[in-house]
């Protein structure tokens, strides 16, 4: 009976010694954290709200990281966190000294003894897609950049200009795209209607009540929408599309040229190509378009927070950390891919 104690004290003894890694994946929608061994082996995770410094109160992003780390930790000793990567949308807020002010005091308030090593969304990104150190990366969520990776930073961008001087293609330009269509189908005399004109005006009359069931009406109700509900238009477009509604893939056909644009504006043809970011991870539709002009793979990215977990174990030990090992299983689409996953073109199509 000893012995057996002897050995459970041994591997508790071990356990508790054994360093771990922090990631950090920091957006407009969520804060996300993995806590793994440097091995991969993920032990816990957390969450909290928004944490771009730029989108929101930079005292209150940095209080979403703070959550979400001693969620990951779950009780486990701080000071076991021997390195640690914060992959950040908004990082050029940090060279506010102010902002950095923030973080500092935040990264303190987590425990964490490990110095506080920040790296912009799009490099988390791409290495939730490929081990490759270089290539590129388009994502696509509520705005859209793409971002040449040289050596896992980046070198130049695409777009990310914001919702009022950039961002096409991405989920604000598609709801606002959808919520234009809508508001002349109503107002230019024609009372045009369809899946994507009936279903966009619905939605923005019950977020913003009004009795007048003009399209004047909708332009009142519309204008007060807050960003975020017009981002929320965007999946609208999508059921358009599966619906059979020509004004909605005509929509998604632009968005594809725009992101395809983007895209070509920083990318060798040559070089891995990571997709990313809601519009080109789930749904399938602008995808599908989006490939057929690139006429390339790409591979759909998985967990940035865990890629920033891995790059945070490289960090530690560059030769042991096992790409496969950190993050999520990830998909190759596209030509040349081997995988027929989407159709593209023709009456195949989506749409």
């Amino acid at each position: 009976m000893s012995k057996i104690m002897i050995e459970h004290s041994h591997v508790s003894i071990l356990c508790t010694s054994t360093p771990l890694v922090a990631g950090a994946d920091c957006g407009g929608t969520a804060t996300r954290v993995v806590v793994a061994t440097p091995d991969g082996r993920i032990v816990g995770r957390g969450r909290a709200g928004a944490g771009n410094p730029v989108a929101r109160p930079p005292a209150d992003a940095a209080a979403a990281l703070v959550t979400a780390v001693r969620e990951a930790l779950a009780g486990r000793d701080p000071a076991r966190v021997a390195g640690a990567v914060v992959a950040l949308a908004g990082r050029s807020a940090l060279d506010q000294p102010a902002v950095a002010a923030c973080y500092t005091d935040a990264w303190r308030a987590t425990g964490l003894r490990c110095p506080l090593r920040t790296v912009g969304d799009a490099v988390a990104a791409f290495a939730a897609g490929t081990p490759a150190p270089s290539g590129t990366v388009l994502i696509a969520g509520t705005g859209a950049v793409a971002a040449r990776i040289v050596e896992h930073s980046v070198r130049h961008t695409a777009d990310g200009l914001g919702w009022l001087l950039g961002d096409e293609g991405g989920g604000f330009w598609l709801g606002l795209e959808a919520a234009r269509l809508t508001a002349r189908a109503l107002t230019n005399g024609r009372d045009r209607t369809g899946p994507l004109v009936d279903a966009v005006s619905t939605a923005v009359r019950a977020a913003a009540p009004t009795e007048d069931p003009t399209g004047d009406g909708f332009v009142t109700a519309f204008y007060t929408l807050p960003r975020h509900r017009v981002a929320g238009l965007a999946p609208l477009v999508l059921d358009a599309v599966r619906a059979g509604d020509p004004d909605a893939h005509r929509l998604i056909e632009a968005a594809a040229d725009r992101l395809a644009a983007t895209v070509h504006a920083v990318a060798p043809g040559t070089e891995p190509l990571v997709l990313a970011g809601g519009l080109l991870t789930g749904p399938p539709e602008i995808r599908a378009a989006l490939l057929a002009r690139l006429e390339r793979p790409a591979t759909i990215a998985g967990d940035p927070a865990e890629a920033a977990a891995w790059l945070a174990a490289r960090d530690l030990t560059p030769t042991a950390a096992e790409h496969r090992a950190f993050v999520t299983p990830h998909r190759r689409c596209g030509p040349g891919s081997g995988v027929a996953e989407l159709p593209v073109s023709g009456a195949d199509a989506p749409w």
